[in-house]
């Protein structure tokens, strides 16, 4: 025992009544140093900086008890391991306390006596609480707020009062937690949102001046930036899915070897790669060990694992975006969310360029449909008037029908021309396929010349064949047509007559054409079934098929079914 006694130096004597605490006999030596504590905190503060031979509990009065005490050193060893850093600061902001976590994160040996702000170098508070310790010890309320320290770290503070019997606080608890991964993955979620909004954000001046496929490379351009410097992945394949084969057609390709990205893959889930599988599925897939992985088809040379995602608008898959790396496990499921996140902006974006491409071809289209219908008809009295006074006038002067007959094939010319800018300025990949100039493809840039006496027929063939995408002329009286077909340089797919023209029968006019032409390709119009002279029977016997008969008044649609008939049997002759 005296062995014991003589071994004592230091006695912690802990009790929360107002007096002070009466020494013990036992313990008491000349050497021997006291520390009074009235409050918990105190007592933890006192431990951690001092090495106590003993701890005296006063039971009496309001004192606590000792199972008490032992709940507080047992509370200060689960502080101790938490993953958290927990620290006791008193009013001037000064470290009481701190546990192992603590103490790693400020990079001290010994942070006590030191205050919070000369712990972190470069300290930066976020908010929203700009005042965390003030606000708690004048409020007496928590507080919770972000702070930033100059090695790019992020926590959550939360700092809370510690009140003795009722009294004001004196100390603070305050745990930090760190909260880099998450803030950094918030940045990293909001530049990817920023980037995919500017994937394909253009300024009215580049709109206007640049062009559809200018345009498209400016957003390929863009994608491998904004995948490069924020995902960090460097060998990319975007592909978008042939809605009429199914083919996964290359949009961009960076660092995929060249055969590779020239392989042709189609959207189905089996003997088409993981691409191929993404795209007909809808489904992310994660490869990561391209040697164990019985879908994977090499696309980067010695790539060990990829990721691969759909790009789907209105939830509808539209094409694929693969990333691939040299390195097994290359990619998370942190990598998966980011790289759908992006996915979903480069559909976004690939559909703003096909609206604006769209929106372009129906200006464009309008444009030209306007300037046809506004030179169509006068362009075609040039032509009447010009064969008239061929025909009247000239008598045997070669060299005057020579010139009339440019002046012919120029004003058809014009109608040439026109029809090309309007294909140049609107390309009809880039028109909806309802909306498309030229949506019959058998018909656009068709030639076709009408030949009728009524002004309102003449009108409604410029403007319904002109829509399918036709080139259309027309004349009022047989004469003309002849003159007409006779004098250009222009082959006609379709020519459509009343069977009663003003100066022949629609059986007269297939027999002088085939004077010059082997097998007209002749449509003749009836009304009502009117046939004066038997023309359509006389026609019949001369060869016209009965597919190649209208009867007005007739629908557009059997107008279109006409043609389409006489231009198939013109191509099979």
């Amino acid at each position: 025992m005296e062995f014991v006694l003589t071994r004592i130096k230091k006695i912690l004597r802990f009790h929360t009544s107002g007096g002070s605490p009466t020494a013990s006999d036992d313990l008491s030596q000349p050497s021997t140093e006291f520390f009074d504590c009235h409050s918990s905190s105190l007592a933890i503060e006192l431990i951690n900086a001092n090495d106590f031979d003993a701890i005296l509990v006063d039971s009496d009065g309001d004192c606590v008890s000792t199972d008490q005490f032992v709940n507080l050193f047992r509370n200060q060893q689960i502080l101790q391991s938490m993953p958290d850093g927990v620290v006791l600061l008193d009013r001037s902001r000064k470290v009481r306390w701190f546990n192992q976590c603590f103490q790693g994160w400020c990079g001290s040996e010994n942070p006590v006596g030191l205050t919070f702000n000369e712990l972190f170098e470069q300290l930066e508070i976020i908010g929203p609480d700009f005042y965390p310790f003030k606000s708690v010890f004048s409020d007496g309320v928590s507080s919770r707020t972000y702070l930033k320290t100059g090695e790019n770290k992020y926590y959550q503070l939360h700092s809370a009062p510690v009140s003795e019997a009722d009294s004001d606080a004196d100390y603070l608890i305050v745990t930090l937690r760190d909260v880099t991964e998450e803030r950094t993955q918030a940045q990293k979620l909001e530049a990817i949102h920023r980037a995919g909004l500017e994937l394909a954000d253009l300024k009215p001046e580049e709109v206007f001046e640049m062009g559809v496929d200018e345009r498209v490379d400016l957003l390929k351009s863009n994608i491998i930036h904004y995948t490069s410097d924020l995902l960090n992945f460097k060998v990319i394949e975007v592909r978008l899915i042939n809605n009429q084969t199914g083919r996964l057609e290359r949009l961009l390709s960076e660092g995929i070897n060249s055969e590779a990205s020239k392989m042709e893959l189609f959207a189905r889930a089996n003997g088409n790669g993981v691409t191929g599988f993404v795209a007909a599925t809808g489904k992310s897939y994660l490869c990561e060990d391209t040697a164990q992985d019985p879908l994977y088809i090499e696309g980067l040379e010695g790539a060990l694992s990829s990721l691969t995602v759909p790009l789907i608008l209105h939830d509808e898959v539209i094409g694929s975006f693969n990333v691939e790396s040299e390195k097994t496990n290359a990619f998370t499921e942190g990598d998966l969310q980011f790289l759908e996140i992006f996915a979903r902006d480069i559909a976004m974006a690939l559909n703003t360029l096909d609206l604006l491409a769209a929106q372009n071809a129906n200006t464009a289209y309008r444009n030209t449909q306007a300037i046809n219908t506004a030179v169509g008809k006068p362009i075609d009295e040039i032509l009447n008037q010009t064969v008239n006074v061929m025909d009247n006038f000239i008598g045997h002067d070669t060299a005057v029908k020579e010139q009339l007959r440019e002046v012919i094939n120029n004003a058809l010319k014009i109608k040439r021309l026109i029809k090309n800018v309007e294909q140049e300025m609107a390309p009809t990949n880039d028109v909806p396929g309802a909306c498309r100039v030229g949506a019959n493809d058998l018909l656009a840039g068709r030639h076709v010349l009408v030949i009728d006496a009524d002004e309102s027929v003449r009108s409604d063939a410029h403007r319904i064949l002109e829509r399918q995408g036709c080139i259309v002329e027309t004349a009022y009286q047989g004469s003309q047509a002849l003159l007409i077909l006779q004098n250009c340089n222009e082959k006609y797919d379709a020519i459509i007559s009343d069977v009663r023209l003003p100066d022949l029968g629609g059986y007269d006019l297939l027999l002088k054409m085939k004077d010059f032409l082997e097998e007209p390709p002749l449509i003749l119009m009836t009304g009502f079934g009117y046939d004066p002279g038997h023309q359509i029977v006389k026609a019949r016997q001369a060869g016209l098929p009965p597919e190649a008969f209208l009867y007005k008044p007739f629908r557009v649609d059997q107008l279109i079914s006409t043609v389409e008939f006489r231009i198939r049997a013109d191509s099979f002759a």
